[in-house]
């Protein structure tokens, strides 16, 4: 039996995107602050004065120890304890502290969640731009990168691609990007995200992408094999090129009444 000639391209496969779970950081002040309010929920005035005057003995012990010298936990507990301790005095008497009536408590716990939905949102974040860098890997792979328009967030996948992938694919990618950016293709057909893509690409594709926008207006029916030079001349002289692209703009611009540039 024969070999087929060429043999069909495959694409190896991808693993998964492998992004870390959030997870809340570890903060000692704060987990000895919460230790307080469980042990203080219920309590008195008098049950937590006494609970004071024990947090305090402890701390008085604390600070013959030299190993405890960075300890932030203790301290964090002794303060909560006279906090808790001046908000029952303020309160009206027999009232037992409550954590859920607590405007301290309640202000740490909103922003400690908005912290936590900031952290998952991060990780969702990190997971699409993996997985929308290894779908621009398997593009490229099978040939059909070119036909691919861009979508929000590639630049980002581009960076994904460039730390994990090596030159040969970033080097692919930047080029199909920068004529996507000079074809004005996909989202880039909006001005704000052209806008955006100058803040996050980086130069050498910015100026492929500014020639190749300008030999187009000089030259409109070139082929892209034709311009092949553009990204050699932008990888090696970024600013020479964006140079040459700014000049060429300037010369391919409808002259005014005057005679200059319009």
């Amino acid at each position: 039996m024969t070999t087929p000639w060429p043999p069909r391209r495959t694409v190896r496969p991808l693993p998964a995107p492998r992004v870390a779970a959030p997870r809340e950081p570890v903060d000692p002040a704060r987990i000895g602050r919460r230790v307080v309010r469980r042990r203080a929920k219920g309590m008195d005035a008098d049950a937590v004065a006494r609970a004071l005057a024990d947090a305090r003995f402890q701390a008085r012990q604390d600070s013959r120890h030299e190993d405890l010298a960075d300890d932030v936990r203790g301290p964090a507990e002794l303060r909560e304890w006279e906090r808790i301790e001046q908000l029952l005095a303020d309160a009206a008497p027999g009232t037992v502290y409550d954590p859920d009536a607590d405007d301290v408590v309640q202000a740490e716990l909103a922003a400690e969640a908005e912290d936590a939905a900031a952290r998952e949102a991060a990780v969702l974040e990190a997971q699409r731009v993996a997985a929308r860098a290894d779908e621009l890997r398997a593009l490229r792979e099978l040939g059909t990168l070119e036909q691919t328009e861009p979508r929000d967030g590639d630049e980002a996948a581009r960076d994904e691609l460039t730390r994990r992938a090596g030159p040969y694919v970033q080097a692919d990618v930047d080029a199909w990007l920068a004529r996507a950016l000079a074809a004005h293709r996909g989202h880039y057909a909006d001005p704000t995200a052209r806008q955006t893509a100058a803040g996050l690409l980086p130069q050498p594709v910015l100026a492929h992408a500014a020639l190749l926008s300008a030999l187009a207006r000089l030259v409109p029916a070139a082929g892209m094999d034709e311009l092949a030079f553009a990204a050699r001349l932008a990888t090696a002289h970024p600013e020479a090129t964006a140079g040459l692209a700014a000049f060429l703009t300037r010369a391919t611009e409808p002259a005014d009444t005057d005679g200059g540039p319009a």
